[in-house]
């Protein structure tokens, strides 16, 4: 599966336009505490296990929507974009939730 930002392959041509295809996922409140309790984790300003969390986001984010590509029998994801939302819930809760959209295309 080809999954790419742009909107054409090159090299390869869109035969057929499937549909949107899109992946979620979030993060809960817990992950905000924990990087707070945890900044003696952070090296050089950066707070590692914050980025570990974000990046699992991200793949399964990823992962869903190629996984939603594939049941529509798609050969790729065109259009690619990855979002970043904070979402506050209640008092001081938070959660984090990233999701990822795109076109799948028959090449």
């Amino acid at each position: 599966m080809i999954v790419t930002t742009t909107t054409a392959i090159d090299g390869r041509t869109a035969t057929e336009y499937v549909g949107v295809v899109t992946g979620e996922a979030v993060l809960g409140a817990n992950v905000f505490r924990d990087v707070f309790a945890g900044l003696r984790d952070i090296m050089g300003g950066r707070a590692a296990g914050y980025e570990r969390s974000l990046r699992q986001a991200r793949e399964t984010a990823l992962e869903e929507m190629v996984a939603e590509a594939e049941q529509l029998d798609a050969d790729a994801v065109i259009g690619v974009d990855v979002d970043y939302e904070s979402i506050q819930m209640g008092q001081g809760g938070g959660m984090l939730m990233v999701s990822a959209s795109g076109t799948a295309v028959k090449l």
